[in-house]
């Protein structure tokens, strides 16, 4: 037993020490946004997907490729333009001839969603019906063309950046597809000290190469020690509390039944409680704490949490919901 708990120990250790290297590897070309970069890792050791929204120009599609340079794993990019199809981005049967039997036959060639690590840069930036190509890659890692199902190699995660909504030529995700989504991470403006290194840094000499420092074992590994990650029955209690309280004409919560229009569904406090846990392993401990649950619940719920017209005439968004909700919603003790 004293083994096991040994082994189990240095595994996590090993996989801790990985992750740090990995952030210092990015810090070689991204100045500050450590917040970003946590919940980028969070996402990966929680086996899910993350959509980064920000304003052009803030480095989230740098900072999605340096991630991707640091891991050793299959990286690819899709552009999403207005003309993009769903073919471009799974693939599609191509007529081959067999020279030795001259029989022509459809062979598929796999497309750029069949990599480990999915840049999927500027999604708003085409139509519906190309975002929902995305839906069963997300859900069930694997893919459908012609009647024939093609598994996904794992790790699998796509990380996708999106300009916000009032922005021109823009088209807004699914709702569906938001919820595959499991953090939903807003990137802002630098600090001025932060701008100050960007501009240092950026027009001086070239930043040192990243280098590979992790490999996608370690991060399969990593995904099944965050399932052992300990969470009492209190905080899994306060969890279900919070989302249950962010739907509307349900909600005990006067706030919430005057500005939401649409609640979170069960997969909100899935997401919230595998994150928690994901973040205490990031912090080399292996139980969720109340902190951890308050740090992940704004990327877990900022998208699951629809507004109705008088909060948006309003200017009142999601995150001040998420707010309302942990200052107002107590965890009981002695479950």
């Amino acid at each position: 037993m004293n083994q096991e708990l040994a082994t189990v120990e240095k595994s996590v250790q090993e996989i801790i020490a990985g992750l740090n290297k990995l952030k210092q590897e990015i810090k070689k070309v991204i100045v500050g946004q450590e917040e970003i970069i946590d919940q980028l890792l969070i996402t990966f050791l929680a086996g899910g997907h993350a959509l980064l929204e920000g304003v052009p120009g803030l480095a989230k599609t740098l900072m999605i490729r340096s991630l991707s340079e640091a891991i050793e794993l299959k990286f690819k990019r899709i552009q999403f333009t207005p003309d993009l199809m769903p073919t471009d981005i799974i693939g599609t049967e191509i007529l081959e001839e067999d020279h030795t039997t001259g029989k022509r036959i459809f062979k598929f060639n796999k497309g750029p969603i069949f990599a480990n690590i999915i840049l999927a840069d500027e999604i708003n930036r085409t139509s519906p019906k190309t975002q929902a190509a995305l839906l069963e890659a997300m859900q069930e890692f694997e893919v459908t063309y012609a009647g024939i199902t093609y598994p996904l190699e794992r790790p699998f995660f796509i990380l996708a950046t999106q300009n916000p909504i009032e922005q021109a030529g823009t088209f807004p995700l699914p709702e569906a597809q938001l919820d595959r989504f499991l953090l939903y991470i807003k990137v802002s403006y630098p600090t001025a000290e932060e701008e100050r290194a960007i501009l240092e840094s950026t027009t001086g000499k070239r930043p040192a190469a990243i280098q590979k420092v992790i490999e996608g074992s370690k991060i399969l590994e990593a995904q099944k020690l965050v399932r052992d990650v300990h969470i009492n029955a209190e905080l899994v209690e306060w969890v279900s509390n919070l989302v249950r309280a962010t739907r509307a004409n349900h909600s005990e919560l006067k706030f919430v039944n005057e500005w939401v229009r649409w609640g979170a569904g069960p997969r909100a406090g899935q997401a919230m409680i595998l994150t928690a846990k994901a973040r205490a392993l990031l912090g080399g401990r292996f139980a969720v704490t109340q902190e951890d649950i308050r740090h992940v619940a704004y990327p877990v719920l900022r998208h699951r949490i629809l507004m109705n017209f008088k909060a948006e005439s309003e200017g009142v968004i999601s995150d001040a919901v998420t707010t309302h909700l942990l200052e107002n919603i107590s965890i009981r003790k002695g479950i």
